[in-house]
């Protein structure tokens, strides 16, 4: 008869959470353990699986082919043991959760607002803490659990986690409503040269920014609001370049700063068309091609299935249809771009 090889189920957990972390010290955040539980739970398991499992390495802790060929196994039978054990309910008129989001101070004007609103009339009781998403160890934030969802733009994301995109954004320029280049109908590459520029950026190349994203444990997440490298290319076919008279950490001084001086910005068109309703920022169409990006909703796979986390997303992706249409300022025709 063959033998059985009996586990603690916490092995198990121990064995998914550093296969998905490469690392004991992030493994033992996400468990609330010391390290040193949960090496002496490696030792176990390798010690009954008679493997490795784990080789340290400059990248982290490795899997070795026995684990890389159980992984997925086990991972399905932690979720079946969850399924049929059941999950706490969640209903949102009653519950007094507390969601911890991440997010710039663009996404927290335009849909967390909103979002606030929505939440004081279906589910009061529901706690929003807001994170800002250009802290540097934002990663390990969501692999240990503290972060319940990133809202941003990204140029790469790892296996660990998923995402869902919320709206699509195109950039458009901005400005104080009596600039001079308001009167133009249409305005041209050539009208941009020898304008002075108010940006939005959290990093350069001293910060490791490649392309406008910061790369961190496998998140690309982006550092410019806009894209730069777009504008630089439209002026220099015509033999200029951008001066960058104003680079800001934070979009929400923009009305201000637009307003007390002749600078030109770049803005995702969500943005502009909250500074128009709000502060009177007039916004045109870029004379030029630029990139398109995408806002998503990003999440460690461990709540995927949470049903509080399941609801808090679907809230945030009906809410972001109505900041994309502007159905809610459309109603105060706030949104009628300005002749």
């Amino acid at each position: 008869m063959p033998s059985t090889i009996r586990l603690d189920l916490n092995l198990l957990r121990v064995f998914d959470a550093i296969y998905q972390n490469r690392s004991i010290l992030m493994a033992s955040k996400q468990l609330n353990l010391s390290q040193s539980a949960v090496s002496h739970a490696l030792s176990r398991l390798r010690e009954s699986l008679s493997d490795e499992l784990f080789i340290r390495t400059s990248r982290g802790m490795e899997p070795s082919i026995r684990a890389q060929s159980i992984a997925g196994s086990v991972r399905d039978a932690l979720k079946l043991i969850q399924d049929a054990l059941g999950v706490e309910s969640f209903d949102p008129a009653i519950t007094s959760r507390t969601f911890t989001l991440a997010a710039t101070d663009y996404i927290t004007s335009v849909l967390i607002s909103r979002l606030i609103k929505h939440l004081a009339n279906v589910a009061p009781g529901i706690k929003l803490v807001v994170r800002p998403s250009t802290r540097l160890d934002l990663t390990e934030q969501i692999d240990v659990g503290r972060i319940d969802l990133v809202l941003g733009t990204f140029a790469d994301l790892p296996r660990r986690v998923q995402s869902i995109p919320l709206w699509q954004q195109q950039d458009v320029l901005i400005m104080r409503a009596d600039h001079e280049l308001i009167v133009n109908e249409q305005i041209t590459v050539e009208h941009l040269a020898g304008q002075s520029w108010a940006i939005v950026s959290v990093g350069g190349q001293e910060e490791g920014a490649v392309n406008g994203y910061i790369s961190e444990r496998g998140l690309a997440r982006q550092s410019d609001m806009f894209d730069r490298q777009s504008l630089e290319q439209a002026l220099a076919s015509i033999g200029h370049a951008p001066h960058y008279g104003l680079t800001l950490p934070h979009a929400l001084a923009l009305p201000d700063v637009l307003a007390e001086s002749n600078l030109l910005s770049i803005v995702p068109e969500p943005l502009a068309r909250t500074f128009y309703a709000k502060f009177g920022i007039r916004h045109r169409p870029l004379p030029y091609l630029a990139q398109t990006s995408i806002l998503q909703a990003v999440w460690h796979s461990q709540k995927t299935s949470d049903p509080g986390h399941i609801w808090l997303r679907n809230q945030l992706e009906n809410l972001a249809k109505r900041v994309v249409s502007g159905s809610e300022l459309n109603k105060e025709n706030h949104f009628s771009q300005p002749s």
